[in-house]
């Protein structure tokens, strides 16, 4: 049932497919469960500046994806740009930083959807485990976690072009009541609820902004899907940069309409400010529950986008000799990277024993990781355009460079956000032992690699390579 190579890729994705995959996978649940910490720390304001400038970064670092994935249409994403732009050491560090941001957020929805269940069914938790953080984990309530990451790994392994649609569907539920929410609190909510405007002044706007590549994260599935898309590649670009737009606007305006909606009493005791905010525009709690299921499309599409993304660019790793092979099997009918799927859905039915904590743990991790990632294929595209100016490149970002020297700029100040010393820095011990630790794996990875490859393997996959298109 299974084989190996690289080269059958089936061709089934449209273009309505990739935006809604990328835009889906951006909006995801986070603006349910994480909206109101967003205006505690900053103030409505606040929270939108600090989206807004994490949207500056994300466009910035978005166009140069767009550039690059017109000109590689190939599996493996940032994987091959930084490949093609550095080299193959840096080549596995961009991509083995992007698998753990891509990691982070299936295990963020595996821990997400357990909490939105819980709003709709507060008793519902029994059996309990132990207690993390101060709070109690219940068996009923990570079982929930376990079965739902059993699903969407199911549904990954039955092919691209089914989680496509699955992911269709659901991004248009999402909408729907993310419109109804905005629309409600522009008629219904008041500028009073909004008081104070700005929380911690930059520092809290500081805070909320290393978040924001972590909400981001989604418009760079859209190169790992690269051979398995049925358009032209200028085509590729043009969807990139409209998901991510689209993402930023989404993501302002509903922090405004949470704002709007709920006081700053209400929104710090509330379990789900969002919801809340919904059954208060429109006055019936009712509506609060419409929003809980809204939420629950937005785990399942954020989820399944990211198995998509990390399985894929697992299996370019394990192609390219720099994790081991079995990564890289497919699956002989669906042609999905079977093996790497179900390694992303084991670490995913794993997270719900960590409890709610996990939550901001993974984001905060995860979203340095990303960076890192963003910052490398920043650097890439810069080299490539001096390395290599007559590649063919059917979306062009600017005649310049300046579009890439931005995005490195952009990457860098997030990186150095999550530093200690800093006020969004990384919690200790949690945060930074989730970072070590995958960077540890890495590390063992590549040196086991390493030895079983020769310069003349290491030379084939590293930059320039001539030949990848």
């Amino acid at each position: 049932m299974l084989h190996e190579s690289s080269e059958d890729h089936k061709k089934v994705l449209s273009r309505l497919d990739v935006l809604f995959l990328a835009f889906g996978a951006m909006i995801g649940w986070g603006w349910v469960v994480l909206s109101g910490n967003w205006i505690i720390g900053a103030g409505t304001l606040g929270a939108m500046l600090a989206f807004v400038l994490g949207g500056v970064l994300v466009i910035f670092v978005g166009l140069a994806y767009a550039e690059l994935a017109s000109a590689m249409p190939t599996t493996g994403g940032a994987l091959i740009y930084v490949l093609r732009g550095i080299g193959y050491k840096t080549g596995f560090v961009a991509a083995w930083a992007l698998a753990l941001g891509y990691i982070s957020v299936v295990a963020f929805e595996a821990v997400a959807l357990p909490t939105v269940i819980e709003y709709i069914f507060p008793d519902y938790k029994v059996g309990f485990l132990y207690s993390i953080q101060g709070y109690d984990v219940y068996t009923s309530w990570v079982l929930v976690g376990m079965l739902g990451s059993v699903f969407i790994t199911i549904v990954n392994l039955m092919g691209v072009k089914f989680a496509a649609l699955l992911q269709m569907v659901l991004t248009i539920i999402i909408g729907i009541i993310g419109l109804m929410l905005i629309f409600g609190a522009a008629v219904n909510g008041s500028v009073d609820n909004a008081d104070p405007l700005m929380i911690g002044g930059m520092a809290g706007v500081l805070t909320v902004a290393i978040m924001t590549p972590f909400m981001f994260v989604g418009f760079d599935v859209i190169p790992q899907t690269a051979e398995e898309m049925k358009i032209p590649p200028r085509s590729i670009g043009r969807i990139l940069i409209v998901s991510v737009v689209a993402a930023v606007i989404w993501y302002v305006a509903i922090i405004f309409a949470v704002g709007f909606g709920l006081d700053h009493d209400s929104l710090v005791s509330s379990v789900l400010p969002t919801a809340d905010a919904m059954s208060s525009v429109f006055g019936h709690n009712g509506f609060g529950i419409v929003l809980i299921l809204g939420g629950v499309a937005g785990i399942i599409t954020s989820w399944n986008s990211f198995i998509i993304g990390g399985s894929r660019i697992l299996c370019a790793m394990a192609e390219r000799k720099m994790i081991p092979a079995w990564f890289s099997r497919r699956h002989a009918r669906y042609h999905t990277p079977v093996n790497a799927i179900l390694f992303i859905g084991a670490l995913s039915t794993l997270a719900p024993l960590l409890g709610r904590p996990m939550l901001i743990w993974l984001v905060d991790a995860g979203g340095l990781a990303i960076v890192l990632a963003y910052a490398l294929v920043a650097v890439a595209f810069v080299r490539l355009r001096r390395s290599e100016p007559d590649m063919v490149r059917p979306f062009r970002a600017g005649k310049s460079s300046a579009i890439g020297w931005a995005a490195v700029f952009f990457s860098v100040l997030f990186v150095a956000l999550y530093l200690p010393g800093m006020p969004a820095a990384l919690l200790w011990p949690y945060e930074w032992l989730i970072f070590a630790g995958w960077w540890g794996v890495g590390v063992l990875l590549m040196l086991q690699m390493r030895k079983a490859q020769t310069a003349e393997v290491r030379h084939r996959f590293s930059a320039p390579i001539a030949n990848m298109k």
